[in-house]
């Protein structure tokens, strides 16, 4: 089993990158999350998990090894497969999705495309005491979007004392509200609401 590859990226779209390494080009599929890593950026590495069936051999990347792990998880629910997993982790974060599965919260989940309500509560029955319930033990946290002072403001928050749960939630309410916030009155607004 692949580990993780490093090396140029040579085409990045929001549903796969190549990457290329000792002048071999790996198409590896990735998740919305991951492209907004990888956005801008001319080299990465990315943690691989390589689906091996009779009639493909595909590879998808991740930006952090949370999302690889949730990524696992998901796949091992009866009735997920790896591009519907893939699909889920485009649309909410590492944070939000373990989040989802720890408060049971089946809605949320019911409006990622092509999942319904018997297997959204099925993926919450068979993870609910498999995730971090929404906050990183290890300290490896991967916001949604590659937004620097979004990070800069957890941290700091984090560093002050906040949970960093409560910390992310309310950063992600002030960035919806106002997305071209300074990192300072993101903060502030933070401050606020904590």
């Amino acid at each position: 089993m692949y580990e993780y590859i490093k090396g140029k990226i040579a085409e990045l779209t929001p549903t796969y990158s190549v990457i290329e390494t000792n002048g071999i080009g790996y198409c590896i599929n990735i998740s919305l999350n991951t492209y907004s890593q990888l956005e801008g950026k001319d080299e990465c590495m990315l943690y691989l998990s390589e689906i091996i069936r009779e009639d493909s051999y595909t590879l998808y990347g991740f930006f952090d090894k949370r999302e690889r792990s949730l990524f696992s998880l998901l796949i091992s629910v009866s009735g997920i497969g790896a591009n519907t997993a893939r699909m889920i982790l485009s649309s909410f974060s590492v944070g939000e999705l373990e989040s989802i599965i720890a408060t049971e919260n089946a809605n949320a989940l019911k409006g990622v495309k092509g999942i319904g309500l018997k297997t959204a509560q099925r993926v919450i029955i068979d993870l609910k005491d498999k995730v971090n319930k929404g906050d990183a033990a290890d300290g490896d946290f991967a916001p949604l979007a590659a937004n620097k002072d979004k990070e800069e403001a957890l941290a700091a928050l984090v560093m002050l004392g906040f949970a960093k749960d409560a910390s992310a939630k309310a950063i992600d309410k002030i960035l919806k509200a106002s997305p071209d916030l300074s990192l300072e009155k993101i903060i502030k607004e933070a401050l606020k609401q904590m």
